[in-house]
């Protein structure tokens, strides 16, 4: 997984006066799946809160037309997994593999941008504990997740 540089709130003249800007968020590139699927994921630096969210295409759906739910799945762990790296150490961004992951599915989406968020929930020092939720472009619940996550050290 690669982290972009976090870009800034606002740009600021240290010349001027002005203070160095604030990193606001990070972007993840990971080479794989992501690039396959064609989610994007975004980290809030400061509170450490992870965003994935997709626009759904045709490859995206079912033979039924909706959001499939391997991709639902798919996004559930990313946002969950994210936000557990960003519990353990929101500056290093360190890897978690999954223990577990249940989902509930909701509803179903056929179009539109689909986006994802989650939450750490408690934890030590190698779990986490986290709760996420993919919703729709009008806040429609999609589905929820519950997840552990063991930070992996080396």
């Amino acid at each position: 997984m690669t982290c972009r540089q976090p870009d800034p709130i606002s740009p600021t003249d240290p010349a001027e006066g002005g203070q160095a800007p604030v990193p606001v968020k990070r972007i993840i590139e990971d080479p794989g799946c992501q690039q396959l699927v064609g989610y994007r994921t975004e980290i809030d630096t400061r509170t450490g809160a992870c965003r994935v969210s997709l626009e759904l295409a045709p490859q995206h759906l079912n033979r039924n037309g909706l959001l499939h739910g391997g991709i639902v799945a798919t996004l559930m762990d990313v946002v969950c997994g994210n936000t557990a790296s960003q519990h353990f150490d929101t500056a290093a961004h360190p890897p978690v593999v999954t223990v577990s992951l249940t989902l509930s599915y909701v509803a179903a989406a056929r179009a539109g941008r689909v986006e994802a968020k989650a939450k750490a929930t408690g934890g030590g020092a190698s779990l986490a504990y986290v709760a996420g939720e993919l919703m729709d472009g009008s806040g429609q619940i999609l589905a929820t997740a519950n997840g552990v996550f063991k930070r992996i050290r080396g």
